[in-house]
């Protein structure tokens, strides 16, 4: 309970349950007294209160560090607080503005309220009138962060609904795994092949940590070019690159308390690798173009396809990244270690998708269950979805999950001596020629990325040379 005052009695209010040290304020007032009073009452609450006399010093300030929340004075010596956040928000500047004075009337708060404030308090104020305005802009602050990841998350949902599905050995070893290492503040690296629901075990080390209440934000970093990355992640200014026309926040950011995932990290530049590391040490970055450098309070799930010990060998991924990701290695199992999950995984599918085609699921019988289990599935569980959305779709379930000419039958004898590289990789040349060579297409459904599909591609066209398979040349 506050009990402090400001000009005038106050009324006590009850912010106990409030988190005011995720947030950062700068008070810009050129009466001593007020900035006083304000940087003591919020110092105690806060992550970080400065204060000035002017519009110049706050700008030097603001171009060093991150405020969530300006309390800005009218009467300002040189220009006035309502000029400069006009500039402010011309600027990009998308913080919450408190404007304060002793003196108005409605054309002066309608001025304000059109430069883009978020509230306007008369002086004198009660203590309980400026804490409770702050706590709106904070709410309003935080509603936003949490809308931009909502908004992702369904967006991601829409794509790949699964969860931890099965019952198998390696699937119960990676739940207690997971509820273990969830509680735990440590990065972890997530290795697995493509498809094995990498993503799923990151999201489940988020709900099981106590982060689980703030946001979970996924990035896959082998979607993003490598020049745009760095924004993605930082955030930029207004005119730090070309076509940078306001300045944006980045994941960051959007993730400020709770959970970043970083899937195909391997993927990142090494340059980028550098700028990743220092945030991760440093737990502060700064924005691309701007001076200024922002706390950031983000546990990091990293995860890669590629073994990364083996990029570090290569010289492709800096050897102190790694160590710094890899407090805690989880291996995600492939689906055909663990082929008795297919027909739970099945049945968690079909009526999430009978809803959205709209049309009734399949019977499954034990044959088809048989059948699915001697399949390898190189694009792991999510190649196993894309067959059972299609199968729905024929109102059968189809010979070859693949959509491959060839059904899943036993190896022909000269290829029981094959390794399993080998063995996916005639599978891959073999999706590929049936669908006439279309890598996206092929790459669709094997249930992996084109971008993957071409590095294999390139990785066997080098390994052999000119002595290349015809359809990896050709591809």
């Amino acid at each position: 309970m506050l009990h402090e005052t400001a000009g005038t009695a106050d009324k006590p209010v009850d912010l106990a349950d409030y988190n005011w040290q995720a947030y950062s304020v700068l008070v810009v007032d050129d009466e001593e007294g007020m900035r006083n009073f304000l940087e003591r009452t919020l110092a105690r609450r806060c992550a970080m209160v400065q204060a000035v006399a002017d519009a110049e010093h706050a700008a030097a300030l603001m171009a060093r560090l991150h405020f969530d929340l300006l309390i800005l004075d009218i009467a300002l010596p040189g220009k006035s607080g309502i000029e400069w956040l006009h500039e402010l928000r011309e600027h990009g500047y998308g913080g919450e503005v408190i404007l304060v004075t002793a003196f108005a009337d409605m054309e002066t708060a309608i001025d304000a309220l059109r430069g883009g404030a978020s509230d306007f308090i008369l002086k004198p104020f009660r203590v309980d009138q400026i804490l409770n305005s702050i706590k709106r802009c904070f709410e309003r602050a935080r509603l936003s962060r949490e809308n931009f990841v909502l908004r992702r998350e369904l967006a991601g949902l829409a794509v790949d609904p699964i969860g931890l599905v099965g019952h198998s050995v390696a699937i119960e070893q990676l739940r207690g795994l997971i509820r273990r290492v969830g509680q735990m503040p440590s990065t972890v690296l997530l290795q697995g092949e493509s498809g094995s629901g990498k993503e799923v075990a990151a999201r489940a080390l988020h709900q099981t940590s106590p982060r689980a209440q703030r946001p979970f934000v996924p990035l896959n970093c082998a979607a993003i070019a490598s020049e745009l990355i760095e924004s993605e992640l930082f955030g930029h200014v207004k005119g730090a690159f070309t076509g940078a026309s306001e300045s944006r926040n980045g994941l960051f950011y959007y993730a400020h308390g709770g959970t970043l995932f970083l899937d195909e990290i391997s993927e990142l530049a090494l340059p980028m690798q550098t700028r990743l590391l220092r945030v991760l040490e440093e737990r502060k970055l700064r924005p691309v173009g701007s001076e200024r450098e922002v706390s950031v309070d983000v546990r990091i799930i990293a995860a890669a396809n590629r073994d990364l010990a083996a990029e570090v060998r290569a010289g492709r991924f800096r050897e102190d990244l790694y160590y710094r990701l890899a407090v805690v290695d989880i291996r995600i199992p492939p689906l055909r270690e663990r082929a008795e999950d297919i027909p739970e995984l099945i049945r968690h599918f079909m009526p999430q998708l009978a809803v959205q085609l709209g049309v009734a699921p399949l019977p499954l019988s034990h044959e088809v269950v048989t059948r699915l289990a001697a399949y390898p599935w190189p694009g792991n569980v999510r190649e196993l979805r894309n067959y059972v959305e299609r199968s729905m779709i024929l109102g059968c379930f189809p010979d070859a999950p693949s959509g491959a000419a060839t059904a899943p039958q036993p190896l022909p004898a000269g290829e029981l001596e094959l390794s399993l590289a080998e063995l996916e990789r005639r599978h891959i040349e073999r999706v590929t020629a049936a669908c006439h060579g279309n890598k996206t297409e092929a790459a669709r459904r094997l249930g992996v990325s084109r971008k993957t599909l071409e590095r294999k591609f390139a990785e066997w066209g080098a390994a052999a040379g000119a002595g290349a398979p015809a359809l990896a040349r050709r591809a």
